[in-house]
């Protein structure tokens, strides 16, 4: 066997290996998620199941029902206090604000919708909203599982989609924010890996079918024409072994976690450039949040090997923004505080949750890095996590 020879075939290897691994830890989030569900009404049920294997949403039955925030008129969900992501030790210290101090209006921010940050025994929980210097609203009530795994918000604040995992199947639905003009448009959903998300226009949801068959094979990638009276369907031609899609506000971008790492594709399915710094052996990130407007910085939760990743299912926590072209960390001007959650307005800047004693607080900080406002949260979300930002 003559050395090209022996490289092409473990280059062959090499691929085999990482497309079972992740095919693997979609599987096993499917199974988890599955066995949660079937158990979800069961304390004890769930008290085993949780010792034996853990479950890709954490499920403390052992705690008693966080008391009701004061805009809850009936009992929806008792979410417990996320797990906080471990922060890189190569994080910077944030440089001295130039902004404003706490507490400044911050009507720039647009509306924040929140979730669960935790699945608890609830079959059910409400969608919220807050916009900076009002009270938080409650939403629609949608399936637990889905509002803290795949739900998605479009960028306008006005729809929401969704895929219910339940028994009759994968089914794709939309609606809006009040629970109005609700409709399913597709069964047959990825609910795990590649949830569906809104194109920035809110015409189109780009999704993946379920596996097709008994080895795991990938169904086909689609972006649906959900304002169309057909609902139909463009189909990609290539099926990247990747999950968690975020659409750039450009609409030109689409950036989703591979094995180890994160690749920017077109919005026909074709790959643009992988972001740099990810390896098996170094860096990993099996959960991405958010992109920036022209695909150039991505927030994210970056581990190492030795750190607790998780599995594939969905989560939204950031200890890290990225520039998508070098894979160097962007500095942010967080205080000293824990980086909890970061998303990109249209506009280029950054809506900044970092935890600020026994709550969060809200930054907007500007496309170079500097602090515009800050605003403490209402207590009434400390235990649930941010799943858009509209307007």
């Amino acid at each position: 066997m003559n050395d090209q020879r022996l490289r092409l075939d473990l280059a062959d290897l090499a691929e085999e290996v990482t497309v079972v691994d992740l095919r693997d830890r979609t599987l096993r989030t499917s199974r988890r998620l599955g066995i949660q569900r079937t158990v979800a009404t069961s304390a004890a049920a769930l008290v085993l199941i949780a010792a034996a294997a853990g479950t890709a949403f954490a499920i403390r039955p052992d705690q008693s029902p966080a008391p009701l925030p004061a805009d809850s008129p009936s009992v929806t969900a008792t979410p417990t206090a996320p797990p906080s992501p471990t922060s890189s030790p190569s994080t910077p210290s944030s440089p001295p604000s130039g902004g404003s101090s706490a507490n400044t209006p911050t009507v720039t921010i647009g509306r924040l919708f929140y979730g669960p940050a935790e699945v608890t025994g609830a079959t059910s929980a409400n969608l919220r909203s807050w916009h900076p210097g009002d009270n938080p609203v409650r939403l629609l009530a949608l399936p637990a599982l889905a509002l803290k795994g795949n739900v998605s918000v479009s960028s306008d604040g006005h729809r929401v989609a969704w895929v219910d995992s339940g028994d009759t199947g994968n089914n794709l639905f939309v609606a809006n924010v009040d629970g109005s003009d609700r409709r399913q448009v597709r069964s047959g959903v990825d609910p795990y890996c590649v949830t569906p998300v809104w194109s920035p226009d809110g015409r189109q949801l780009l999704f993946r079918e379920t596996t097709s068959n008994a080895s795991g094979e990938p169904g086909r990638y689609g972006m649906l024409e959900v304002r169309s009276t057909g609902s139909t369907v463009r189909w990609w031609k290539s099926a990247p072994e990747a999950c968690h899609a975020l659409w750039s506000a450009d609409g030109q971008t689409i950036a989703m976690n591979t094995n180890a790492g994160v690749t920017l594709y077109g919005t026909d399915g074709t790959t643009k450039r992988v972001v740099p710094g990810f390896s098996l052996d170094g860096w990993r990130s099996n959960d991405i949040t958010s992109l920036s407007p022209d695909g150039s910085r991505i927030a994210l939760l970056r581990t190492k090997p030795t750190e607790d990743a998780g599995d594939v299912a969905r989560d939204l926590w950031v200890n890290v923004v990225l520039d998508t072209r070098t894979g160097k960390e962007i500095r942010l001007p967080l205080g000293g505080r824990e980086l909890r959650q970061v998303y990109f307005p249209t506009d280029g800047s950054m809506v900044v949750r970092v935890r600020d004693g026994s709550g969060h607080a809200v930054l907007l900080v500007s496309a170079d890095g500097r602090k515009i406002s800050e605003t403490a949260e209402p207590a009434s979300l400390a235990d649930m996590q941010i799943l858009a930002v509209a307007g």
